[in-house]
């Protein structure tokens, strides 16, 4: 299994040099990384989420200009996401989120849970590779922010960290 760490940084390297493609095999995994021609489009799959409102019709009066719209935006746990003292944990890619290695045993962390910059805080799943996040910061879990199971996007906070 490869670590996120481990892809970024073949990424790069791949970016950076000549190479057109690189593939590795390592313990039952496989990684492919190739460079689009400049020719060829480069396409990119994510859900998108949708939020509508409303539009008034447009006055054609001499009045001034309506307000711009306001579109609510979901947030969890906004009240504690309102202190800047805490740290988030974010998805660094878009993918299925998982608390624990498998269906039935217990979740890496928890509200509460001291962890280390090494600490594994959970899985995201991203087509068909089991991604372990860690924490990359040392402190306690003030929060969970997702669902196991849930479907969560690049940059999506998934815990609140209070450092140490």
């Amino acid at each position: 299994m490869f670590k996120l760490s481990e892809i970024k940084e073949l990424i790069k390297l791949v970016d950076q040099s000549s190479l057109q493609e690189l593939e590795i095999e390592n313990e039952g995994a496989r990684l492919s990384i190739r460079k689009p021609n400049k020719s060829e489009p480069v396409y990119v799959s994510a859900p998108v989420q949708h939020t509508y409102a409303p539009i008034s019709q447009p006055s054609y009066s001499n009045t001034a200009p309506p307000a711009a719209l306001e579109v609510p935006v979901q947030t969890g746990g906004q009240a504690k996401q309102e202190d800047s003292s805490l740290h988030k944990i974010v998805s660094p890619m878009v993918g299925t989120f998982y608390q624990s290695a498998s269906p039935g045993s217990a979740p890496f962390v928890s509200v509460g849970s001291k962890v280390s910059d090494k600490t594994i805080v959970c899985i995201v799943e991203a087509m068909k590779l089991m991604n372990e996040i860690e924490a990359e910061i040392k402190g306690e879990i003030v929060e969970v922010l997702v669902e196991n199971g849930q479907l969560v996007e690049y940059g999506q906070p998934l815990f609140l960290v209070r450092p140490e």
